[in-house]
């Protein structure tokens, strides 16, 4: 996992899905349910690559990403991206193993 810190790093992300897919996590360290969303997301194994920023620490790029994507910036946030597009999404006891594979399986693996 690869955390991402910068604007410019989140735009380089979301050009690298138009190639192949890949997960972005925004998550917060002061919350217990955002904490253990980002150890589902750590822990999930899946060769598609997965980043992660925390807003607290880069609120810019969480800001860009509900921007770019139109999507409405919730803490925890999980995406799968693909040419370019947020096309799937998940929030807060939705980022579950089993949620995060059935959007591979559905958005990825069947497309």
């Amino acid at each position: 996992m690869k955390e991402l810190q910068a604007i410019e790093e989140w735009h380089d992300v979301l050009e690298q899905s138009k190639e192949a897919p890949l997960f972005v996590l925004k998550h917060s360290m002061t919350c217990p349910v955002s904490i253990a969303a980002f150890s589902v997301f750590e822990a999930y194994t899946t060769t598609i690559p997965k980043y992660f920023l925390t807003v607290q620490d880069s609120r810019p790029v969480s800001n860009e990403i509900e921007r770019d994507l139109g999507i409405r910036h919730e803490s925890p946030q999980l995406f799968l991206l693909k040419d370019g597009k947020g096309i799937w999404q998940a929030t807060h006891y939705a980022i579950s193993k089993a949620e995060i594979g059935k959007a591979v399986e559905e958005y990825i693996e069947r497309a």
